[in-house]
């Protein structure tokens, strides 16, 4: 099959592309790119007997977006998402590869929870799917997993995301082996003794409305804890959800300081939304790390606009709407984040804080050349995956239309103005109105 995309502002930063122009698609691949403003050469595409052809006049054409942290929630969960329902969630997303955490039941910490996870996504999943494996068996942070085996198996990363590795000669060792294989730790900064009881961000706010805080030092300590450890064994450290401005000026130390393998990633949330939003006890804005101040929120975008934040990821997680429905104190944290990825973060564009191709870089380029995977191009001869996102009618988010099994986000009802609507994934074309 041959498909020619025309007139749409093709943006590839990876190749340094960023204009208008045209590209083809045969038998699942990029055959050919042709723009009108590119830093190298691009091919001229054949256009001519193409099955179908697609007007993106007035739309970006964007390699497809690689969202490192995403809870699909299968095995043992499904009552909250699926491999199939999260997949498809993300293609509508604009994401055409996930890396789904371990937390699952069974863990994903052998090589059979992988392979299962792997063999699901064949049969079931519309994009790729890379597993990411526990660092701790159980993620009980008492005895290593069987990290080198798993990655053989297929886990680009590990992570013990939802609890922190709590002992700092274990973590000391996982970043070992992590130099070993060249795959990133992925870790849930987050020191338990002074989180617990906590459910949302400790200050006035959370004294006025008689909720446990959590001070923003829970995820700062845990933050220097980790950047010493990988600068102590010269492991990959990539640290998750990053939320405060304090966390912020860590990475950034970091990286002056010339530790070049630790990376940072933040979420959609931390940038858009305050502490605010749980207002008189919303659950659906209850995620962990907490929602924080505005002032973090300026810092996240500030790491974002100077490189110090590398990645922006969704930190996808469903939860069935009565889990949602009970008391803030017990509901479980967590944010369906896949479908307003690109709502969301291309409002960084519209402040400044981003170019669109700085955008691309912190979705697509970033996580792909962190888990080492050839994704987040649109290169001839890579995979045909992309997204062609509108940006210029706006539309009200309505999570009741979700395609994913969880509908909680507190951005419902919220306006924003872009949305895929195209995404082609492994060989299929997902279109909406």
């Amino acid at each position: 099959m041959k498909i020619a995309i025309r007139n749409g502002r093709i943006i590839d930063p990876a190749r340094g592309i960023d204009g208008i122009g045209d590209l083809v698609i045969e038998d699942g691949k990029i055959k050919a790119v042709k723009s009108q403003k590119s830093k190298g050469r691009s091919q001229r595409p054949e256009i001519t007997g193409a099955t179908r052809e697609i007007d993106a006049r007035g739309k970006l054409v964007l390699p497809g977006l690689v969202d490192l942290h995403v809870h699909l929630r299968e095995p043992g969960y499904e009552y909250k998402e699926t491999i199939r329902t999260g997949t498809a969630a993300a293609v509508r997303g604009g994401v055409t590869s996930v890396c789904c955490m371990p937390n699952t039941n069974p863990v994903n910490d052998n090589a059979s929870v992988t392979e299962f996870i792997l063999k699901k996504a064949s049969a079931e999943g519309a994009c790729w799917v890379y597993p990411i494996g526990a660092i701790t068996k159980g993620q009980k942070g008492e005895e290593l997993a069987e990290m080198s085996i798993m990655h053989e198996a297929g886990c680009v990363a590990f992570s013990d995301d939802g609890r922190p590795v709590m002992d700092s000669l274990m973590m000391r060792r996982a970043l070992e082996y992590s130099k070993v294989m060249n795959v990133p730790l992925i870790s849930h900064c987050e020191d338990l003794s002074l989180s617990s009881g906590g459910v949302m961000n400790e200050g006035l706010l959370s004294v006025t409305l008689g909720l446990k805080g959590i001070p923003p030092q829970a995820e700062e300590i845990m933050v220097a804890r980790d950047i010493a450890l990988a600068e102590l064994t010269g492991g990959r450290l990539h640290i998750a959800h990053i939320s405060t401005e304090g966390s912020v000026a860590l990475v950034r130390a970091a990286k002056k300081r010339g530790i070049a393998d630790v990376t940072a990633e933040t979420c959609p949330h931390y940038f858009s939304a305050t502490e605010e939003a749980v207002g008189d006890y919303r659950t659906n804005a209850k995620v962990n790390p907490p929602l924080r101040r505005k002032r973090d929120v300026e810092a996240i975008k500030e790491g974002l606009h100077d490189g110090t934040i590398d990645v922006i990821a969704t930190d996808h997680a469903p939860h069935h709407r009565d889990e949602k429905l009970g008391e803030f104190d017990f509901a479980p944290s967590g944010i369906s984040g896949l479908e307003t990825l690109i709502g969301l973060s291309m409002r960084l564009v519209d402040e400044g804080v981003l170019s669109h191709e700085g955008l691309v870089e912190k979705t697509a380029v970033n996580p792909a050349r962190i888990i080492g995977v050839d994704r987040g191009t649109l290169a001839p001869g890579a995979a045909a995956d992309l997204t062609v996102v509108d940006t210029e009618t706006e539309y009200t988010v309505g999570a009741a239309k979700f395609v994913s099994r969880g509908k909680n986000t507190p951005f419902d009802g919220w306006v924003l103005s872009a949305r895929p609507v195209i995404t082609i994934s492994l060989g299929r074309i997902h279109e909406w109105e």
